[in-house]
C-alpha cells in the first residue's frame, strides 16, 4: 500500500520528500562517517573478543525433573570490547578467568517444556533465550560474580545467578574452578516454570500454585578448561543444584526432584576481531 502511494505522488511533492529525508538521515550519516575517518589511529583500534563452546550436555529435562536428558550443548563467553573510549574487559587478556574487575556477558538457553507424561495437563512452556551481563572480581586464586539476564525469547522474565570460585591455574594453561552458586528469578520467571494455574490444576490434578520471585536454587559447580593452542580448548563442568523456597515447594517439583545434576563437555573456539 505504501509503495503504491509513493508511485502516484506528485513529482514536486516527491522531490520535496526526498530532500527532506536526505537532510534528516543522509547528512548525519555523512557527518558521522567523516568524524570516524578523522579519529586518531589509537581511537580506531577497536576490538571484540569472545568464545563459543559446542559439545554435549546432560541436564534435567525441566526445572524440577526427576530424570535427565542428553543433548547438544552450547555456550557463549565474553572476553572484552574496545570501541573508542568504551573498554569492557580485555580483548587481549587470557581467554578464561582473566584477573581484574569488570563486566562479563551472560547467556542461557532453556529448552521447551512439553505438557506431557508426568506434566500432562500443564501448558507447554516455550523455549527461552536469556541474554544479559554481569560483574566480576577475579584474582589469581579466586573469583566472585553476579549475572543478570532477560528472556528476550520465551518467558520475557528476569533471572540471574550469584557465585564464587576457587581457581587453580596449571603451568600448561589448565584452569580448574569450583564454588557455590545461587540462582534467582522474578515472579514471572517463577510462575513460568514452577507455577500451576487454576485451569492447569483442573486438567492435571496438581494443586494450583502461584510462586513469588526470589532465590530458587543453591548449588555447587566444578569445571575445567584445558587450552590446546591460542584459539582452541577443551571445556568441562559438573554441577549440582538444590531447588528451594517457592521453587522447591512447587507441585511440579514435589512429583519430580529437588536435586538437579548436570554435566557438560565441549570444544571451545576463541575469536578476536579488530575493526
Amino acid at each position: 500500500m505504501c509503495n503504491q502511494e509513493l508511485m502516484h505522488t506528485d513529482p514536486l511533492k516527491e522531490r520535496s520528500l526526498l530532500m527532506s529525508l536526505s537532510r534528516k538521515f543522509l547528512a548525519p550519516l555523512v557527518i558521522a562517517a567523516v568524524g570516524l575517518t578523522a579519529l586518531p589511529a589509537v581511537a580506531q583500534d577497536r576490538a571484540l573478543a569472545f568464545s563459543l563452546t559446542g559439545g554435549i550436555a546432560s541436564a534435567p529435562k525441566y526445572f524440577g525433573a526427576g530424570s535427565n536428558r542428553i543433548a547438544p550443548g552450547a555456550s557463549f563467553g565474553f572476553t572484552g570490547l574496545n570501541f573508542g573510549r568504551v573498554q569492557i574487559g580485555d580483548p587481549d587478556g587470557p581467554a578464561q578467568f582473566a584477573t581484574g574487575t569488570g563486566l562479563r556477558g551472560s547467556l542461557r538457553f532453556i529448552p521447551k517444556r512439553k505438557g506431557e507424561k508426568e506434566l500432562d495437563g500443564l501448558d507447554d512452556v516455550k523455549a527461552s533465550l536469556e541474554i544479559g551481563a554481569g560483574v566480576h572480581h577475579t584474582t589469581e586464586f579466586w573469583q566472585v560474580f553476579a549475572d543478570l539476564r532477560y528472556g528476550v525469547i520465551g518467558h520475557k522474565a528476569v533471572a540471574g545467578e550469584l557465585g564464587a570460585n576457587a581457581i587453580y591455574r596449571g603451568a600448561d594453561g589448565l584452569v580448574v574452578h569450583a564454588g557455590p552458586r545461587a540462582g534467582f528469578g522474578n515472579s514471572r520467571f517463577m510462575r513460568s516454570y514452577f507455577g500451576v494455574t487454576d485451569a492447569e490444576s483442573d486438567a492435571s490434578g496438581l494443586a494450583a500454585y502461584r510462586p513469588s520471585g526470589g532465590v530458587h536454587s543453591v548449588g555447587f559447580e566444578i569445571g575445567m578448561y584445558q587450552p590446546l593452542n591460542e584459539d582452541w580448548g577443551i571445556t568441562g563442568a559438573l554441577r549440582y543444584d538444590r531447588l528451594r523456597g517457592d521453587a522447591g515447594n512447587s507441585p511440579i517439583v514435589r512429583q519430580g526432584s529437588r536435586d538437579q545434576i548436570g554435566a557438560s563437555i565441549g570444544v571451545t573456539r576463541h575469536f578476536n576481531f579488530r575493526f
